[in-house]
């Protein structure tokens, strides 16, 4: 498969500037770019949070119903934070200066369901570098019954997806934990991301084990010992996945389908004529930048544009840097997309996906 390459020539005082600016930021105030107290701190909390629920379905001492739900959905809100607020940085390799430390918390992908291989060729490899471009990206590689590109062939379905979307938005931990890493680890062997036929058996195997070992802790041993029918118990469980879906489709891409944001198509040469940094600027949004608690929920996702220019930082400084990036920016002409609001994003995020289906 053939990516395609940007510009190194354009707007390159823009992004020597933009990087010399945020490098002074974290020199002048003897800042590390990596992990602080309070996100090792956070690490901990949505550590237990996932992990204490689990443990105490699996002792069979809960008798209610509600108590059920109650700590399987307190699991899911761990779940959702592990994710955005722990492994992300971690695979990101941000989390600390330790590789090791980075690769193990890397593993808590692994240690909710998913894989940490599949996401770092995904999430990494594939939608940091080519971010919203057709074929290349593929958060916006949907199945045919949802449209996020205006490059994506259209059918008559389309104009109803900003209605059902929520419901794959909602079951998409739950594709993420049954079929859809494998079906991505051969999607990647099969376009050359896995190269040696061992590696590819070995992550195979990991990724088998890793998901039989999820299905063990978070579903079987609580329906063996809890008094309930496994299918109150399995319920329960899918409840778990809906909240974090929800929460986690909802946080990822509203930064990326937007009115305004651009979708940029390959030249004949294959190439896109942005720059990188530029490329980020025009294909991403930031929401409710003024929300210190809904940033630190959701891992400071709410400053995209600052996390598609510098995944190498840790989370927690993006609230600082974005002023320094918004006023480089706009100094340059560059465009910085923000909404005031994460319910005007989503607003404007169902605008976008009905523009989509007309």
């Amino acid at each position: 498969m053939q990516h395609p390459k940007f510009s190194k020539s354009a707007d390159r005082k823009f992004v020597r500037e933009l990087q010399k600016r945020v490098r002074k930021y974290f020199k002048d105030n003897n800042l590390s770019t990596h992990a602080n107290l309070s996100m090792k701190l956070k690490t901990v909390l949505m550590l237990s949070l996932f992990t204490i629920p689990l443990l105490i379905l699996s002792l069979g001492i809960v008798h209610s119903v509600g108590m059920l739900f109650t700590l399987y959905i307190i699991s899911g809100f761990g779940m959702a934070g592990i994710g955005m607020g722990v492994m992300h940085d971690a695979i990101h390799g941000s989390y600390s200066n330790n590789s090791r430390l980075n690769r193990f918390l890397g593993y808590t992908m692994n240690f909710i369901g998913a894989n940490s291989t599949v996401w770092r060729l995904q999430h990494n490899v594939l939608h940091h570098t080519f971010t919203n471009i057709p074929e290349s990206d593929d958060d916006i590689n949907m199945p045919f019954f949802l449209r996020f590109s205006p490059h994506k062939k259209k059918y008559k379905i389309h104009k109803f997806q900003f209605i059902y979307v929520w419901f794959f938005y909602g079951i998409s931990t739950l594709a993420w934990i049954t079929m859809k890493d494998f079906v991505k680890l051969f999607r990647y062997r099969n376009i050359g991301l896995i190269e040696s036929k061992k590696e590819f058996q070995e992550k195979l195997i990991e990724l088998s084990i890793w998901k039989l070992s999820y299905y063990i802790y978070a579903l079987v041993l609580p329906a063996i010992f809890l008094p309930f029918s496994f299918w109150i118990v399995l319920l329960a469980f899918v409840c778990m996945h809906l909240v974090t879906g929800l929460m986690i489709s909802c946080v990822f891409q509203v930064a990326h389908i937007m009115p305004g944001i651009v979708f940029p198509e390959i030249n004949k040469d294959g190439e896109i004529k942005n720059n990188w940094l530029v490329h980020q600027f025009l294909t991403t949004t930031n929401f409710a930048p003024k929300s210190r608690i809904l940033s630190w929920m959701i891992g400071g996702l709410n400053y995209q544009i600052e996390h598609h220019l510098f995944p190498n930082i840790c989370h927690v400084h993006y609230r600082q840097i974005s002023p320094i990036v918004k006023s480089t920016a706009l100094e340059y002409g560059i465009p910085y997309n923000e909404k005031s609001s994460f319910a005007g994003a989503i607003s404007d995020h169902v605008k976008m996906l009905k523009s989509l289906g007309k």
